[in-house]
């Protein structure tokens, strides 16, 4: 990953929609760096702008104030022709796939191919490689009705790579998929970005899908950007009530935690999953409830968090909080913390 060069950078960036109930600022003053051969996530509630944003990363929607640099040219300076073509560096994929039905796997896969005046015998080569890159070669000649979601989803990684671009735009791409087939399509994209070193942008509402796969992350909020940084340390540290909200689930508020004092534990990555909890009752002999935990073991190592509620006693609660830092775990409280 170059830390140096920004394939996109967004400056001052505003998008402002007329309509009969008068203007909608659907973004403002964004600023923004994606730096070349990184996963990079946006983040955001539903109508923070995340979709009119990615959209004006690629010029769909032109925005009303600021500039968008691509590869280090600036959008609002080239023609039609020069955008078109600086699109073609710019892949895409979506919720919803938008495959052509009447095509089968392979026509689809050739389609940019074919817009771009390819030969068709170069494109039909070029579209049975990426499909065995996606894992599809048994389904070139199937149809998009044949298909499960997460088939269809690699069928539209395929198309999107077709132009070779530098950029791969996901736009809410595991939505409409089950965990599991998310979790399939998102090792795809990351064994992408590490075998062709393409920039991956990944646009959701779900902490998870950040946590999985991106190394920063930007935080939308209110048509603004509230926090930019590496996903470890937003999840471990997040500064803005915005991040505490997508780190924390929609319904588990720290404003209704019972008890006097709360704390949470942060698992990321440099501990093992040894029964913490339990030694840690075992050995002050008293007990706390778990108020909640999202956990997962990958490779061996804790990734996730735990929220307590410790005992009344304060000097306990205390010792509890220390006991818990010398196992080099993150630990906060979290009384009222959103």
């Amino acid at each position: 990953m170059n830390e140096e060069h920004p394939i996109i950078k967004i400056e001052a960036l505003g998008k402002i929609f007329s309509g009969s109930d008068g203007d909608f600022a659907a973004l403002e003053d964004i600023n923004l760096e994606i730096r070349s051969g990184e996963i990079f996530g946006i983040i955001g509630m539903s109508g923070a702008g995340k979709s009119t944003l990615v959209r004006c990363i690629n010029f769909l929607e032109r925005p009303t104030v600021g500039t968008v640099y691509f590869d280090g040219q600036n959008l609002s300076d080239l023609t039609k022709r020069e955008l078109y073509h600086i699109r073609q560096s710019i892949g895409m994929i979506f919720q919803q796939f938008n495959l052509l039905m009447q095509r089968n796997v392979l026509g689809n896969v050739c389609f940019p191919l074919e817009i771009a005046g390819v030969d068709k015998k170069e494109a039909v080569e070029k579209a049975k490689k990426l499909l065995s890159l996606v894992g599809l070669t048994d389904k070139t000649y199937s149809y998009p009705s044949q298909l499960s979601g997460g088939q269809k989803q690699r069928v539209a990684i395929a198309r999107a790579l077709a132009t070779n671009p530098k950029v791969l735009l996901c736009d809410e791409a595991t939505s409409a998929l089950d965990p599991a087939t998310t979790r399939d399509v998102l090792m795809l994209l990351k064994d992408i970005n590490k075998r062709l070193g393409i920039t991956i942008v990944i646009i959701t509402h779900e902490m998870r899908v950040i946590e999985e796969i991106c190394n920063r992350v930007a935080i939308i909020d209110s048509s603004r950007i509230a926090e930019v940084g590496r996903v470890e340390n937003i999840f471990t540290r997040p500064k803005t009530s915005a991040a505490r909200r997508l780190v924390f689930p929609e319904d588990r508020s720290m404003e209704n935690l019972p008890g006097k004092r709360c704390c949470r534990i942060v698992f990321d990555g440099n501990s093992s999953f040894e029964p913490v909890i339990a030694g840690m009752v075992l050995d002050f002999r008293q007990t706390v409830n778990i108020l909640f935990a999202d956990t997962k073991n990958i490779d061996g190592k804790a990734f996730g968090q735990i929220v307590i509620q410790l005992p009344d006693n304060e000097l306990t609660a205390d010792r509890m909080m220390e006991y818990l830092r010398a196992k080099n775990l993150t630990v906060e409280e979290v009384d009222g913390y959103v």
